[in-house]
C-alpha cells in the first residue's frame, strides 16, 4: 500500500534533485523515495548499532569481562596473514 506525501522543498533543491535525477535516469520522484529509504535504513541501522553498545556496556558491567584491542587486532592480523595465533583471554576490568 501506498500514501501520498506533501514536502515542500526549497526551489533550489528541487532543482539539484532534478538533475541528479535525470543524471541517473530515474525520476525526481524515485530518486526521492530511493534517498528517504536509505537514509530511513541508515537511521535504524544507526540505533541498532546503539542498541548493541548498551548491551555491550552492561554485559562489561555485569561480567566486568574484556578484551585488550591490540591483541584483538594482533590476532585478525595474524589469521589473516595466514599465521596461527593464540586466541586472546579476556582481562577482569579494573575499576
Amino acid at each position: 500500500m501506498t500514501t501520498t506525501t506533501t514536502i515542500k522543498l526549497q526551489d533550489s533543491l528541487k532543482e539539484r534533485i532534478a538533475q541528479a535525477a535525470a543524471a541517473t535516469g530515474k525520476s525526481a520522484h524515485a530518486f526521492m523515495v530511493e534517498a528517504l529509504q536509505a537514509q530511513t535504513e541508515l537511521a535504524e541501522r544507526r540505533l541498532e548499532f546503539i542498541e548493541s553498545a548498551r548491551l555491550a556496556e552492561a554485559e562489561v558491567a555485569q561480567f566486568g569481562l574484556v578484551y585488550d584491542a591490540d591483541e584483538v587486532f594482533s590476532h585478525i592480523q595474524a589469521r589473516l596473514d595466514g599465521r596461527r595465533s593464540e586466541r586472546p583471554k579476556p582481562t577482569k576490568l579494573r575499576p
